[in-house]
């Protein structure tokens, strides 16, 4: 079975997504350890969803008759300063994946992969939510930083666990 550009390229971003999944662990853990809850939280709740695209597109390799092969991850970042540091990082990485989830799509669009491209497309307005998720957070953080207390409160009020999304691309094992 010959592989397509386009899966070749999503089974590295299963492992992008997979990292991402890790160092969203990390940075649960980091909150954890200084007990602020809810930011602790938000982060697992990131964890689980990063993993969860990771198996979408494991999934759509099973649907489209590709082989499926999972990459290793480097390990993430662990030793954070202060509480800005890792939401500058999940920033960042928010903003590669983006870049990461565009050049998919361009892969699809220049292979004539319409299937492709229409999985991808939910994949872009995660993106754009995920992007500004995060970069309001960082500034909520930024303002609130000698006020543990406000950013707990933000994150519990505007960042608490949302229904599942009935239109997401179904998960490899669910």
């Amino acid at each position: 079975m010959s592989t397509s550009s386009f899966a070749a390229q999503l089974t590295a971003q299963i492992g992008e997504e997979f990292a991402a999944h890790q160092q969203y662990l990390a940075v649960a853990a980091h909150y954890e350890s200084l007990t602020l809850p809810q930011l602790a939280g938000f982060f697992y709740r990131q964890a689980r969803e990063e993993s969860g695209h990771a198996k979408m597109m494991v999934q759509y390799l099973l649907d489209t008759d590709q082989p499926v092969r999972i990459p290793s991850v480097a390990e993430p970042v662990n030793d954070f300063d202060g509480i800005i540091a890792p939401v500058e990082l999940a920033v960042a990485q928010e903003k590669r994946v983006t870049e990461q989830i565009h050049g998919l799509t361009r892969t699809a669009r220049e292979e004539n992969d319409f299937a492709a491209e229409q999985f991808m497309q939910w994949f872009i307005k995660e993106q754009v939510e995920e992007v500004a998720t995060m970069q309001d957070l960082l500034a909520v953080v930024r303002r609130s930083e000698d006020d543990l207390n406000a950013i707990e409160t933000y994150v519990e009020r505007d960042l608490a666990a949302a229904a599942p999304d009935t239109t997401a691309p179904k998960q490899a094992g669910e």
